[in-house]
């Protein structure tokens, strides 16, 4: 995590405080104890690296080892803001892990490494850091993607919410393997890999302004895994992305805009639990719209979709997988939903966000 020199962990010169200080933005012992207490100690265990090993400023990496895996590197890069730092289903550090593997694994390419950094409010409970610190490398763990390298700033009170996370994630594309926003075709089918809106719906709840008889739980989850299921099933697959921000209204309308097509969708074929639905009747929502942190948009060739249905109902993280709709040659450009009563709507995308903050 960037710290000020390459000694091997070693024991805090102190006992670290009960909050964050500006001292630990300072690239001295304090900074140093912080770093190599709470996210040496913990993201360590994502790799093949003894948390003793000495921390260096960049990771490093095989060109052989990464040639062999594939022909092109795959780069992204995220922030999350969430509020609150902790949801059902997840918190602010599985967030971001999950959120920038899925980035990388949507164009096709198998996740590599993770780096991390963290702005921290002066004041925040060292207890909160830490129980982020672990809950992020225990999904990275078990993702089988490590957390290579970062860095920790700290800013005074006030100037940010608590705790800010910005991930970077490389990948590796296969050769062959040709996936993009802009490749879909008449005919082709359109499927997500299960209920939609959760992740939406979980974070306002969790902000406790509702009071629900039930609890929503985020559908946070590393989606590569599920990602070369799928391509393995249905090779030419045409198009993939997870549907965060926006929801899939937001990226059918991109992927109709780049594609040069139309998309149709049937309201009825929607895959959204009771609980979400009531949620959003209740507040004049729409789930199409609602983000989701384990939801997958794919575009397939007709003669694929079955395969790809099936190979998607396989695994666990796509057992409520539906068709929801086609793209077509008609109305290029707009997206358009068959509704449950016999009608049609447009389907835009929306200006701002129906709920602030939700990654």
């Amino acid at each position: 995590m960037n710290a000020p020199t390459s000694a091997p962990l070693r024991a805090p010169r102190r006992a670290l405080p009960q909050t964050i200080t500006l001292a630990h933005g300072g690239g001295g012992t304090a900074m140093r104890d912080l770093i190599e207490v709470v996210f040496v100690s913990a993201f360590a265990t994502t790799r093949d690296q003894d948390a003793a090993a000495p921390l260096e400023d960049q990771a490093r990496f095989d060109l052989a080892a990464l040639a062999a895996s594939g022909d092109r590197l795959a780069f992204t890069t995220d922030s999350f803001v969430v509020d609150p730092l902790f949801f059902p289903g997840g918190d602010i550090g599985k967030l971001a892990v999950c959120g920038t593997i899925n980035d990388i694994a949507v164009g096709g390419a198998r996740p590599v490494a993770l780096s991390c950094a963290m702005i921290l409010e002066e004041g925040l409970p060292v207890e909160i850091l830490r129980r982020v610190a672990v809950s992020m490398a225990e999904t990275a763990r078990a993702a089988g993607v490590p957390i290579v390298t970062g860095d920790t700033k700290v800013v005074a009170r006030g100037a940010c919410d608590k705790l800010f996370i910005t991930t970077t994630g490389i990948g590796v594309v296969r050769t062959g393997i040709e996936i993009g926003i802009g490749r879909a075709r008449p005919g082709d089918v359109v499927l997500v890999n299960g209920l939609l809106g959760d992740h939406g719906a979980a974070i306002l709840d969790a902000r406790g302004d509702l009071h629900l008889d039930h609890t929503i739980e985020s559908d946070c989850a590393p989606l590569h895994d599920l990602v070369a299921v799928l391509i393995t099933a249905a090779p030419g697959v045409r198009s993939l992305r997870d549907a965060t921000r926006g929801g899939v209204s937001a990226v059918l309308n991109e992927l109709a805009e780049a594609s040069g097509v139309g998309v149709r969708i049937r309201e009825l074929d929607l895959p959204v639990r009771p609980e979400v639905h009531g949620f959003c009747e209740i507040l004049g929502l729409d789930p199409l719209y609602l983000a989701n942190e384990g939801k997958l948009v794919a575009v397939v060739p007709a003669d694929e979709a079955a395969a790809a249905l099936a190979a998607l109902r396989a695994h666990p993280l796509g057992r409520e997988a539906v068709a929801i709709g086609e793209v077509v040659a008609t109305r290029p450009g707009r997206v358009v939903m068959e509704t449950r009563f016999g009608g049609e709507r447009i389907v835009d995308m929306l200006v701002g966000d129906q709920l602030p903050r939700i990654c």
